[in-house]
């Protein structure tokens, strides 16, 4: 299985050492929030210097307080940095409370602003000059966008039929959060695909982010993840998803149980259409480092290609 980690530490020396053990762990990708150490970019590419290989994203940068131009500037500079392959900008909307209330922006058109922002992003991160003159955004690119040495793929934070559509016919797909395994199945693959099939467009990635405890009190462990993530019961659009996907709240969402089922649970977004899941780890009981252990060994035994398990047992 693809599986990443949510990524984020109180230091860029934390986060460093996190992404290099996450490495050596078999984990494919780690995801930071816009708030990591109150901008996630310059500590990814330092984390991106010391490590080889895995994939770090942001989830998500927020498309409203940031011009594409200057957003396709910060995500060339990191990937320079970092000095390999490996950066992916995840970015969204975010949601009207955010928007409106703390930024003091408009949020009446998000689908519009979003489309038309990520036409130009995408353009952008391709190389293109881009001359465009929207509703919401506007670039004349010509001479203002630095030279990359390195691709940056584009995921869109996408839970709508729009979004959906402009995720499948301009980005390198969708990533996710609180979208059940029956969401995916029936509203978010099916609509991401056929966007990209008609723009002929390679298949889309979709990352499913979702909160994961291996416990063996499933009711405790719901609980717990109540007392975390209750915040997304609060805004609209993960609402829709979740009442989409059969789960009335994130801690319903959530996948909990022993190994046995969250392995099942795991497998079954796949089986929905995920490509990679991202996973943030939530932990239960007194003894929250015995609690996260248990369930990154799980993450860790399913993130490690055979092969390199059966090195591991004969080492």
């Amino acid at each position: 299985m693809r599986i990443g980690l949510t990524g984020g530490a109180s230091t860029p020396d934390k986060i460093i050492q996190q992404a290099k053990r996450a490495e050596e762990d078999g984990f494919t990708s780690l995801w930071y929030a816009s708030i990591v150490t109150g901008d996630p970019l310059t500590p990814m590419a330092l984390a991106g210097r010391e490590t080889s290989a895995i994939e770090l994203g942001t989830a998500v940068l927020q498309t409203y307080p940031c011009h594409p131009l200057l957003q396709a500037n910060r995500a060339v500079s990191v990937a320079a940095t970092m000095g390999r392959p490996g950066l992916t900008i995840g970015i969204g909307p975010s949601h009207e409370p955010m928007i409106r209330d703390v930024y003091g922006m408009s949020y009446d058109h998000p689908g519009r602003s979003t489309e038309e922002y990520i036409r130009i992003l995408t353009g952008l991160l391709r190389g293109e000059d881009v001359d465009f003159q929207g509703e919401d955004w506007t670039t004349r690119s010509s001479g203002r966008m630095a030279a990359g040495d390195h691709s940056v793929p584009v995921l869109l934070s996408a839970l709508s039929p729009r979004l959906l559509r402009v995720a499948g016919q301009y980005a390198d797909g969708t990533i996710l959060w609180m979208a059940p395994a029956k969401a995916i199945d029936g509203h978010i693959a099916p609509r991401i695909h056929a966007a990209a099939a008609a723009a002929g467009r390679p298949a889309p990635r979709i990352v499913a982010g979702l909160p994961v405890a291996v416990h063996d009190d499933a009711a405790r462990a719901r609980e717990a993840v109540a007392a975390t993530a209750g915040t997304y019961a609060g805004m609209a659009n993960y609402q829709r998803i979740m009442d989409i996907g059969g789960a009335r709240s994130p801690a319903e969402a959530a996948l909990v149980g022993d190994e046995t089922s969250v392995r099942r649970q795991l497998q079954s977004l796949l089986d929905a259409g995920a490509t990679d899941i991202w996973v943030n780890i939530v932990p239960v009981g007194p003894d929250h480092a015995a609690s996260v252990r248990r369930t990154r060994d799980l993450l860790r035994e399913l993130a490690t290609p055979p092969a390199e398990q059966r090195h591991r047992s004969s080492a």
